[in-house]
C-alpha cells in the first residue's frame, strides 16, 4: 500500500522500536504485524489482534493470522481474537497500539453489534497501554465538519472527532503527520471508488497515554 519510505517514516512515527510490545489491531493480510515482527525481533511481541466482532469473515481473519505467527521467525507473533472491549483480557501491556484504517469502523453497526463503541475501545486501549505507550491511529480523513456521520458510508471519519475521542478517554495528543495527505481527495465518495482507491486523504496521530 505504501512505497518504502513511508513504510520507514510511518513506523518511526509510531514509535516501534526492538524489543517493544506491539498490539496490532484488525491486522488484514497481516503485512504490518510482519513488518513490526521484523523490527520487535526475539525480546518483542506483536499480538495480531481480530476482534470479534470481524471473526467470523468468509476469509477466515483469525485462522489466517494463526497461520502467520507459525511462519518461520514469527515466534514473536501471537494471534489472538476477543470483543475488541475484552481486548484487555487477550493481550499482555503494550508499548504500542496500532489502528491501520480501522477506527472509522468503531462508529458502524457491524462493531457495534456486541457492544462496543469509539468511547469503551479508547478506554481499553488506555488501560491495555503502558505509561507513556503510544496509540497510533491512520485514517481515511472525511470532510471538514463531517465528524463520524461518514463512517458507516464512505469510509472516512474527520480527524477532529479522532482526536476528541482520544482525549476523552484520557490520551495526550503527542504527534500529526500529513505525510500521507492528498489535497484532491474530494472527501465525498467511498474509500474503495476506484477513482481514490489507494490515494485517499490519510492522517495520522499518535497520541500517548501520561
Amino acid at each position: 500500500m505504501y512505497d518504502q519510505s513511508k513504510l520507514s517514516e510511518l513506523i518511526r512515527f509510531a514509535r516501534v522500536d526492538a524489543g517493544s510490545t506491539v498490539i496490532d489491531v484488525y491486522p488484514g493480510d497481516g503485512d504490518w504485524t510482519r513488518l513490526f515482527s521484523d523490527i520487535v525481533g526475539p525480546e518483542g511481541r506483536v499480538y495480531s489482534f481480530v476482534p470479534a466482532e470481524v471473526a467470523d469473515f468468509k476469509n477466515d481473519p483469525v485462522g489466517r493470522m494463526r497461520t502467520l505467527a507459525r511462519e518461520p521467525g514469527r515466534e514473536n507473533v501471537e494471534a489472538v481474537s476477543a470483543d475488541l472491549v475484552a481486548m484487555t483480557e487477550a493481550t499482555q501491556p503494550a508499548d504500542v497500539l496500532w489502528l491501520h484504517l480501522f477506527y472509522h469502523d468503531l462508529h458502524t453497526a457491524l462493531i457495534q453489534a456486541r457492544g462496543a463503541t469509539a468511547a469503551d475501545f479508547n478506554r481499553a486501549v488506555y488501560k491495555r497501554l503502558k505509561s507513556g505507550g503510544s496509540y497510533v491511529i491512520v485514517d481515511h480523513a472525511a470532510a471538514i465538519g463531517a465528524g463520524t456521520s461518514d463512517a458507516p458510508t464512505l469510509h472516512r471519519i474527520e480527524p477532529a472527532s479522532v482526536r476528541k475521542e482520544a482525549e476523552a478517554a484520557g490520551f495526550v495528543l503527542d504527534a500529526e503527520s500529513t505525510m500521507l495527505a492528498n489535497k484532491d481527495d474530494p472527501h465525498s465518495i467511498k474509500v474503495f471508488d476506484p477513482s481514490i482507491k489507494g490515494q485517499t486523504d490519510r492522517f495520522a496521530y499518535r497520541f500517548v497515554k501520561p
